[in-house]
């Protein structure tokens, strides 16, 4: 199957791409059958530089069948030169895990038992008033003999 994807080149934290269309069991670096134009992350967006395509030849591929990958659909799209693709949007995998999920329903569950409290005494009438407790005294126990140094 034939893709339209990014060759990587430059150095390394420097990147630099091709675009071009190769067999999708090549390595990506690999052999490739024709470059269709180039991609430099590192200029600014504002930069015409920054992405060059060969719309004519691009379009002559991906009649023949080729498929862009992602990336490259997406500078594609932009350029018109073909749909763009659909925002991909997995809300599951936003939220969060099991672990905070429960320090979550933790942390709501005072904030929800004090707020029904109120509402629970306004009801009821206060007939009864609430027993006094008799303070307690500790006892203190006796301290334990210090272990003598030897």
């Amino acid at each position: 199957m034939l893709k339209i994807r990014l060759s990587r080149g430059g150095t390394k934290k420097r990147p630099f791409y091709q675009i071009v269309v190769a067999d999708s069991r090549n390595p990506r670096d690999g052999k490739f059958i024709e470059k269709l134009g180039y991609f430099n992350p590192l200029l600014p967006k504002s930069k015409p530089e920054r992405l060059s395509l060969e719309s004519e030849r691009i379009t002559h591929w991906i009649k023949m069948g080729a498929k862009p990958t992602l990336r490259v659909a997406k500078f594609l799209g932009a350029a018109n030169l073909a749909p763009v693709p659909e925002k991909r949007n997995n809300p599951i995998k936003g939220l969060p895990k099991k672990k905070a999920q429960e320090r979550l329903k933790a942390a709501q569950a005072p904030k929800e038992a004090p707020a029904a409290a109120p509402a629970a005494e306004a009801a009821a009438p206060a007939a009864e008033p609430a027993p006094v407790e008799a303070p307690k005294t500790e006892e203190k126990a006796p301290e334990a003999e210090a272990p003598k140094a030897n």
